[in-house]
Parts: C-alpha cells; sequence; structure tokens
C-alpha cells in the first residue's frame, strides 16, 4: 500500500470526500493516511510519538530507597547490688573520734570501697573489744591511732587480719601487719629541689639540716640533685658569690625557739627565697615564724593552720598504702611490714600551679620507681 501526501488530494463539497489519486504504474488508489476524519501530517504524528515515549520514561516508577539498617545495641546490665547478709565477712576500720571531718570521711570511703568490691559488710569504730574481734564474720580490722589494743587483741582472733597505721610500738608477727611511714630522707628532698627550683628565681634555693648529721648530709646531697635534675648546670643571669643551693646547719642541742635566728642566715644573708626544712626541725612554733618571712616553705608536715607560704607537703600516702595492703588482708596473708609511698599533700595552687603539680607528680612517680637516682654517685 502506498501513502500520499495529503496536500495531492482534493475536497469534493458535493459529496463530502476526497478525491483520490491513482498510482501511475499499478493504477491501484493511493490511500492517505488518516487521523480521525481529517488528514494529518506525518512528522506531527512521528513528534507525538516520540513526546509520548520520553513522557512515559519520566513517569516511571521511583528508584526505592532501602531502610537503613538497624545495628542492634546491647543495653549495659546494671552493677548487681550486693545485699549483706549475718554471713558476709566483715571489716572494721577504727578511727579516733577527735579525727578531722576530712580526714575521717577519706578513711571511711576508701575502706568503705574496698570492702564493696571484695564483697564484704563495712563498719566504724572508735573503739575495740573482745567482743567486737569474736564476731565470727570478722575478718580485717584497720586501726589508727590511738592503739585500740591490737597488741592484746590480735592473739584472741587469729582468723583477723589487723592493719595498724603508724601506730608506735606494734611489731609486724602474726596476724598483725604494720604499716610505717617511709623513713627516707632523699626522696623528698630530691623532689623538694626539684619542686624549689622550678618555683624560684636564680634558683636561689636552700635547706635547713641538722649539724653532723649523716642523714642531713644525705638529704642535702639529694636536695642539691633534685635541682640540678631540673635545671641542668642551673645558669643564672646575675653573677652572685653564694652557690646555690645552699644550707645551714642547726646543733643538735640547740633550742626550737632559736631556730628562727638560723633561718634568717639564710633569707636575709644569702637572700634564700624558697626553704626545705628537714622532717627533725620541723617544729610547729619555728614553721609559723617562717611563715612570717614571705619565703616559700617545703616541708614533709605541715602545723596547723598552714604558715604563710607553704607550697606543699610531701609526706606518706597513707591511703595508698591501705588500698595496696588490702588484697594481702583478704587473703589472710598477715606479719607484713607496709611501706607507705610518698604523695603530695597541703598544696597550695596560688604558688605551685595545677600543672607544676603535675610535673612534681610525675617526677616523683619516677623517683618512687627507681627511674631517677635521689644522689648522685
Amino acid at each position: 500500500m502506498c501513502f500520499f501526501n495529503p496536500r495531492h488530494a482534493q475536497w469534493d463539497e458535493s459529496v463530502k470526500k476526497l478525491s483520490l489519486p491513482i498510482h501511475a504504474k499499478s493504477g491501484s488508489i493511493i490511500q492517505p493516511f488518516y487521523f480521525g476524519e481529517k488528514p494529518v501530517r506525518v512528522k506531527y504524528f512521528i513528534t507525538t510519538a516520540l513526546i509520548l515515549v520520553i513522557l512515559s520514561a519520566c513517569g516511571g516508577n521511583p528508584t526505592d530507597i532501602p531502610a537503613p539498617t538497624v545495628v542492634p545495641t546491647h543495653t549495659a546490665l546494671p552493677t548487681a547490688t550486693i545485699i549483706p547478709t549475718p554471713s558476709t565477712p566483715l571489716a572494721i576500720l577504727v578511727l579516733p573520734a577527735d579525727m578531722a571531718k576530712s580526714e575521717s570521711d577519706l578513711y571511711q570511703k576508701t575502706v568503705y570501697d574496698l570492702a564493696q568490691q571484695a564483697g564484704y559488710r563495712f563498719q566504724v569504730r572508735n573503739a575495740l573489744t573482745a567482743e567486737d574481734v569474736a564476731d565470727s564474720t570478722l575478718k580485717v580490722v584497720i586501726a589508727l591511732p590511738p592503739d585500740p589494743g591490737v597488741a592484746a587483741l590480735a592473739p584472741t582472733a587469729p582468723n583477723v587480719q589487723f592493719l595498724t597505721v603508724n601506730i608506735p610500738n606494734i611489731t609486724a608477727a602474726g596476724n598483725v601487719s604494720v604499716l610505717a611511714p617511709d623513713n627516707s630522707v632523699e626522696f623528698p628532698a630530691f623532689l623538694a629541689g626539684y619542686v624549689a627550683a622550678m618555683l624560684t628565681e636564680e634558683y636561689h634555693i636552700g635547706m635547713i639540716i641538722p649539724k653532723d648529721d649523716l642523714d642531713g648530709a644525705r638529704a642535702f646531697n639529694a636536695f642539691k640533685t633534685g635541682m640540678n635534675y631540673y635545671c641542668g648546670l642551673c645558669r643564672t643571669f646575675y653573677l652572685t658569690q653564694i652557690t646555690y643551693p645552699t644550707y645551714v646547719e642547726i646543733p643538735a642541742d640547740e633550742l626550737p625557739a632559736r631556730y628562727g635566728g638560723y633561718a634568717n642566715v639564710l633569707i636575709n644573708d644569702r637572700d634564700v627565697d624558697t626553704l626545705y626544712i628537714y622532717p627533725s626541725l620541723s617544729d610547729p612554733e619555728f614553721l609559723s615564724y617562717l611563715g612570717t618571712t614571705g619565703a616559700m616553705l617545703i616541708g614533709t608536715n605541715a602545723p596547723n593552720p598552714r604558715p604563710g607560704g607553704w607550697v606543699m607537703t610531701i609526706e606518706p600516702d597513707t591511703i595508698k598504702a591501705i588500698q595496696l595492703a588490702w588484697p594481702n588482708l583478704t587473703s589472710g596473708q598477715g606479719g607484713m611490714t607496709v611501706q607507705s609511698p610518698l604523695g603530695l599533700g597541703d598544696v597550695d595552687p596560688a604558688l605551685l600551679t595545677p600543672g607544676r603539680a603535675r610535673l612534681a607528680q610525675e617526677t616523683l612517680d619516677a623517683l618512687l620507681a627507681g627511674r631517677i637516682l635521689p644522689t648522685t654517685p
């Protein structure tokens, strides 16, 4: 069949129809292409078809977006609460009734936490009786001065482990362990020299030591080593005939009321700005006087009230010592002598800022761990 251009047809109004042309060779009628009742151009049809195809492609179903994958989470179970029973092991802490509340609270919290972790009950006493130690559930007693009678009570309760904290005249034996302060003079002196050099301009630091005392001489050597550990050669801007650190010796028979005159030699005559006081010379009235001189002070025990210019106290860390001794106590091991590690106390943040205090603590940790030697060979 052939198609023709509708423009070649003629419309006959009399019969309302087209006069169709005849093909020249075949003689057949050329059929027009109709859309409806009127002829339509082929290109219109093709254009319309393309538009429909394009529209059908744009109107397809939207791509499905997969739902987010749900990652299962594990909800932590609450820590089981230990419910004490009459058969639960018991730990007793014996504290003096007149102990400062802050100190008492610290000891109670320390032992309470240890008892909770071990599944023990915990009680506090101001005294200890034979009836208390006769309790079959009692396993641990930690006692602070004054002595509640440990030497007499311990033999009657062989299944109880006793730990005395800085109680004099108690010997470690059997089921009695003793927590004793660290009597080393070198470690606190080294740290005092380190911190004093850190805080003092031109390293004008000094120490007060007992005369003709070998431990005092060792302590000054450690004090000097601590300074050198901080600043090396410790070069100064101003020239001086005084070599720092310097020291003054106090005779063993000197009255504490006259200690201040020796300190004045360091502070006024030798321009010392920071002092370390040897432990045996830490008389409370002497320390109070030093607090009026304007010098910065470091010592191993501070009076109450704390004197002016007191930087810090280098003292035994009794709390840490109790924590270290606890596993042996709960396992039934007695007769131990526990050395209290040193710690920093009474820190004045206005003098020893938190950043410097952190450096001091890191140095002390390294010192106690043996990574730093407190004295030179």
